[in-house]
């Protein structure tokens, strides 16, 4: 199984969006296979916790314009770790030492990583 035309079409258009508001080292999974609850794990580092803010607050408008909206959010209080849920797609906007700490990359680096098509700046 891969991930749905509609998870890719969102992880695209929130990728964007994070690259938009400076979000770096956005990378996509797709984790269709590993996981029933969803088909993609999109991940966004933050420099600070205003920045994860805003990011995550891109991610919510652009993703809004396709009518979707997240089911479950959380993390917002902090700031440092906003997890986002689409069903179809997951979003994890980290603070970079968190980032750093939990290595979401290092689980699931056997997933096939979704070709965003961003500068290099943001992957």
């Amino acid at each position: 199984m891969t991930a749905t035309e509609r998870a890719i079409a969102l992880t695209q258009a929130a990728a964007e969006a994070a690259s938009d508001k400076l979000g770096t080292d956005i990378v996509a999974y797709d984790v269709s296979d590993q996981l029933a609850i969803t088909d993609v794990f999109l991940v966004v580092s933050a420099t600070n916790e205003r920045q994860v803010g805003a990011v995550v607050d891109g991610i919510e408008e652009r993703l809004r314009d396709l009518d979707a909206k997240p089911v479950r959010r959380e993390g917002d209080r902090e700031l440092r770790w906003v997890l986002l849920d689409y069903l179809d797609l997951v979003v994890h906007v980290q603070h970079t030492e968190e980032r750093t700490f939990y290595a979401l990359e290092r689980i699931w680096h056997d997933c096939p990583q979704i070709d965003l098509d961003l500068d290099e700046t943001a992957r």
